[in-house]
């Protein structure tokens, strides 16, 4: 029975007719002596079931890779139909995951009709002076949107900063307010502080260069205070800060520490102002440890005033442990 069944398949595949015979002539080579003609029909109908199951998936590959093909072919004519249509290439959408935040409170401040009195005391400036800050800062600050998130506004950008500064409000209360993650609020204090430095600092913080513009801040002052030739009044404060890693007694502050009656490091601040309370010089760093006096005597303005090219015979009122080499000091 099984003989028939091998000769009916041979009549319909001369392929497998042709390994068949040629694992007929091998079989009995190698078995002559051992094997006998049950056998061998048994070894062959084997052979032929095997040999008809790959031929069977030889002939589902080529389907199923048509079918992958078909459908990149489609895949492909789809992207190039919306290039056509928008003129450039398409963008694939991607999901981010971003937690909830309110911004209600930074919301309602940003207002265009919000109160000038509210918005300075909060942020300890006007309207005016804070637009400025941020056209100055536009495109130092500035961010493009990306296909995960929008870019924060620069408005929100310097004002996270601003209230920083102003208020000494701890991060995670600053996040609360602005609906900012507080990581993000500690990055944007530093890239606005930053951009204030660079881009703020040269433009406006800049001593009178000129002798007109000297003898008008003197003779501003005088006007004030009754004393002529002054041209910028000195103070020297000190921001505390965490106490560093390395060299921590050059930044403990002993005056403060033992009138607080609490450890306290600090850096310093020399300040310069005209009349009107502006900025005309900083030194700004140097350990809490230092007296007023060695602050001066680091400072760049200091080394100028000696060198005989920025004062020219004019005086800077200062404090009581300033020297009086070129400075009027006041009690």
């Amino acid at each position: 029975m099984k003989a028939a069944v091998f000769q009916k398949a041979i009549d319909e595949e001369e392929e497998e007719e042709e390994v068949c015979n040629a694992f007929d002539g091998e079989v009995d080579i190698h078995t002559q002596t051992t094997s006998s003609h049950d056998t061998k029909n048994n070894l062959k109908g084997l052979f032929t079931s095997l040999l008809s199951m790959d031929q069977k998936r030889a002939r589902t590959m080529p389907d199923e890779e048509n079918g992958d093909t078909t459908n990149r072919k489609k895949s492909r004519a789809a992207s190039r139909a919306s290039r056509d249509v928008t003129g450039s290439e398409p963008v694939q959408q991607r999901r981010l995951w971003v937690k909830d935040r309110s911004r209600a409170w930074w919301e309602e401040r940003s207002r265009f009709d919000y109160p000038e009195d509210d918005f300075k005391n909060a942020f300890r400036m006007s309207k005016t002076t804070f637009n400025l800050i941020c056209d100055e800062l536009n495109s130092a600050v500035a961010k493009e949107d990306t296909a995960l998130r929008n870019a924060i506004p620069v408005r929100q950008r310097v004002a996270v900063c601003v209230w920083r500064l102003a208020t000494g409000e701890p991060l995670r209360l600053v996040s609360k307010k602005f609906g900012l993650g507080i990581s993000t609020c500690h990055k944007l204090v530093l890239e606005v502080c930053k951009a204030i430095k660079d881009v703020l600092m040269p433009k406006y913080l800049k001593w009178p260069d000129h002798e007109e513009g000297l003898r008008s801040v003197g003779e501003t002052f005088e006007a004030v205070s009754g004393i002529p030739n002054i041209v910028g009044s000195m103070y020297t404060t000190h921001v505390p800060i965490v106490a560093p890693k390395i060299s921590v007694s050059a930044y403990f502050n002993k005056r403060h520490t033992e009138r607080n009656q609490k450890t306290c490091y600090s850096i310093t601040i020399q300040a310069v102002v005209n009349p009107r309370g502006v900025f005309t010089d900083l030194c700004i760093g140097w350990p809490g440890s230092m007296s007023d006096e060695h602050v001066l005597e680091k400072s760049l303005l200091y080394q100028r005033a000696n060198s005989g090219g920025l004062l020219k015979g004019l005086w800077v009122a200062g404090g009581p442990g300033h020297p009086g080499y070129w400075l009027v000091a006041h009690q």
